[in-house]
């Protein structure tokens, strides 16, 4: 599993940096929007929704939104929005809680769906006002992916060698906080290093850690928070389109909380407030 999992990652990983680097934001806003699509595809079976037209009538309503927030965007709202969503991982957080005390119910169909828009609409949001809304934006999104792939990586190889006590036994059972502790070094020190090499216009460099360390504590709690919902579910995966890896949802599950925390960390630096 591990050598698929790497497999997948070398030939997908370079293809994502070049889209970063190469692609106009209104291109790769569409790319992301694909992505999405496929994301909340998914999602539509944690729902529990299993009917193909529901599915289909469930993810084009998520993308028909998608423009709205394109348009909230560009008038100058995305800041808010992404301060308003940093809160909703807040709560979130609070819901794992609860599902660990069990004292959290599986929600209904109208409230995944609601959580499902909040998950995936947000984080495309980020992304695309990372790259088209900043200064040196693929240098933020090259610097994001590098928080989340080093701490997915860090947690993975420090849990095997020294995890002893568990994250979040009831949720993620392999998960330990020496693992977690080994993926944070491994997410600060790649995102440090990409920062002393480009040397973008950023906050300064302990700025910028304390807001790296605050993402990747987003993409525990986001990776953390799918796994409940899988676990309400009763599935091991989202699906099936990755080797290795599961489904899209599996993939980006980190990625939902640590791209807008890290975007309202930098829209925030970037008013001046």
């Amino acid at each position: 599993m591990l050598r698929n999992r790497v497999l997948t990652a070398a030939v997908l990983g370079p293809l994502l940096l070049a889209a970063i680097w190469l692609l106009p934001t209104p291109w790769l806003a569409l790319l992301l929007a694909v992505a999405s699509a496929l994301a909340a595809w998914e999602w539509t079976t944690l729902m529990g929704v299993t009917r193909e037209g529901p599915r289909v009538a469930l993810v084009a309503g998520f993308l028909a939104t998608l423009p709205f927030a394109w348009a909230a965007l560009e008038a100058g709202f995305g800041p808010p929005v992404l301060y308003a969503v940093s809160g909703f991982w807040v709560a979130a957080l609070a819901g794992l809680v609860l599902f660990a005390f069990g004292a959290l119910p599986r929600p209904g169909p109208l409230v995944a769906a609601g959580i499902g828009w909040l998950l995936l609409a947000p984080t495309w949001l980020a992304l695309v006002y990372l790259h088209g809304h900043t200064e040196w934006g693929p240098f933020w999104h090259t610097f994001l992916l590098l928080l989340v792939w080093g701490a997915d990586t860090g947690a993975y190889f420090a849990g095997r060698a020294w995890g002893r006590r568990k994250l979040a036994p009831r949720i993620s059972p392999g998960k330990s906080w020496e693992g977690a502790a080994g993926g944070l070094g491994a997410a600060l020190l790649a995102g440090g290093l990409l920062y002393l090499v480009i040397q973008p216009v950023a906050p300064p460099f302990h700025w910028l850690l304390l807001l790296a360390a605050l993402a990747v504590a987003g993409s525990v709690v986001g990776d953390l928070f799918e796994s409940m919902l899988k676990r309400q579910r009763g599935v091991k995966d989202s699906g099936g389109i990755l080797p290795g890896h599961g489904g899209l949802l599996d993939r980006i599950d980190s990625l939902t909380a640590a791209a807008p925390i890290l975007a309202a960390g930098v829209a925030w630096w970037q008013s001046g407030i």
